[in-house]
């Protein structure tokens, strides 16, 4: 990539407000691009996606229960849960940082057990979603899922158990290169005393190793805060964290240049991730022509944008749950530590197809085509009406080919000047028109 720089840029306009909006939030529609455009780019930003705004939700009662009856019911009404608020957040960056996090600090329902243990550990993941990373850190280190994910619990000074003290290192914090097989060993030796016990965590001294501990070129008789501060003294840490949100938001690839500029904004911020995210969020760099449509959606971006865009009221919640499971990202279950990779493994012969299937269901099923197309202003006019979907809908200009493909299926074989939606055969032709746009290579990336 381009070694674009982070100051602001120069236009806050309807091409830079679609490309914010598509990266930040899951899915948008007109209204939500009409109103963006209301404030300033600093308001936006500032104001409404990275404002910290009170929720008072949650997927049940049973969040609290610490008994393991109808897990399977109450992993799926959790799943329900989550999708609701990324289908009801507004303007808020929230739900985008919550699945990051879900991603980075990686638990699987699989061996945690308990939903409910998922559920709070995915709120610490909201009170945190761009907040403090170090503290965060603090918390998940003895978050009861996280201690059962990686056994945490039987890490004792008899035994230490080093599962959780390598994945720190290596996948939380500052990663392959910069630590030492040694600092791996005197750090599980840190964390060691925490159990879990239903859905709390705490601590006991007895099998805490208080011995002294030689970690990162330090000594002394740390604990798990400890190691912790000392991993954030290091410069790498903050470019390690800085790397995976220019990946997740920016480009696969990163600009180490611009990597250094952003660790150096949270270095001194005390690693407050608002400074770095709005700084971000706004650059030239965020909004370079070469960043634009160049990140290919995850699966639930890909089934909640669709469903946002169509404005589909009462959602059904398990055909988004197995959709994504079988486009290849089940929410509580990432393939492993490491979690989802993303990028071009997101389409594949098997995923693909899921994905046109699920669009197709909801232009058939879940929206009426005929009144959606009249709350545009241009439905009576084809090819004005084509341009403002594919701009809606896709996040950058097509070429005149595909515009001219979409614009034959909607017309079907008649003349630009018979278009309209009071034509006896509209539905079917604006239902063929959707379904063609919406399993476009374009479609697939935002």
């Amino acid at each position: 990539m381009s070694n674009s720089s982070l100051t602001k840029i120069a236009a806050w306009d309807k091409k830079s407000a679609s490309h914010l909006l598509s990266r930040t939030l899951y899915g948008y529609t007109k209204d939500d691009l009409e109103y963006a455009l209301s404030l300033t780019l600093d308001e936006y930003v500032d104001n409404h996606l990275l404002a910290d705004k009170p929720e008072n939700t949650t997927p049940g009662f049973w969040i609290n229960d610490t008994d393991s009856y109808n897990n399977s019911v109450r992993s799926r009404e959790l799943t329900y849960w989550w999708y609701n608020l990324m289908l009801t957040q507004k303007h808020s960056l929230r739900e985008k940082m919550v699945l990051f996090w879900h991603n980075h600090f990686v638990s699987e329902l699989s061996k945690v057990g308990l939903p409910q243990r998922m559920y709070w550990q995915n709120k610490l993941f909201r009170d945190y979603a761009f907040g403090n990373f170090k503290e965060l850190t603090k918390k998940i280190a003895i978050d009861p899922a996280m201690l059962i994910y990686l056994d945490g619990r039987i890490n004792h000074k008899e035994d230490p158990n080093e599962n959780f003290a390598r994945e720190l290192l290596e996948l939380f914090t500052i990663g392959i290169g910069n630590y030492t097989e040694q600092d791996i060993v005197e750090g599980a030796k840190a964390l060691t005393g925490w159990r879990v016990n239903g859905l709390e965590s705490y601590f006991t001294e007895s099998r805490f190793d208080d011995s002294t501990k030689n970690f990162m070129g330090q000594t002394g008789n740390f604990n798990y805060e400890d190691i912790i501060n000392i991993i954030f003294t290091k410069e790498e840490t903050s470019k390690f964290i800085c790397r995976k949100l220019y990946k997740e938001f920016v480009y696969f690839e990163p600009d180490e240049a611009i990597v250094s500029e952003l660790a150096s904004i949270l270095r001194s911020s005390n690693y407050e991730l608002k400074p770095v995210l709005s700084r971000l969020l706004k650059s030239s760099l965020f909004h370079n022509e070469q960043i634009i449509g160049a990140k290919i959606k995850s699966p639930v971006e890909f089934i909640i944008t669709a469903a946002k865009q169509f404005n589909v009221k009462n959602p059904d919640y398990e055909d988004l749950r197995r959709t994504a499971n079988d486009a290849g990202q089940t929410l509580f279950a990432p393939p492993n530590v490491a979690g989802w990779e993303g990028d071009k493994t997101w389409i594949t012969t098997n995923t693909l197809p899921e994905r046109n299937i699920f669009t197709d269901n909801i232009i058939e099923d879940r929206v009426n085509v005929l009144d959606f197309a009249r709350s545009f202003p241009s439905s009576e006019n084809a090819l004005q009406f084509v341009d403002d979907i594919t701009d809606l809908f896709l996040s950058y200009k097509i070429s005149d080919k595909r515009k001219k493909f979409l614009l034959d299926t909607l017309l079907d074989g008649a003349e630009v000047y018979d278009w309209s939606t009071n034509n006896e055969n509209a539905e079917a032709r604006l239902q063929s028109f959707f379904k063609k746009l919406c399993r476009l290579s374009e479609y697939q990336l935002c």
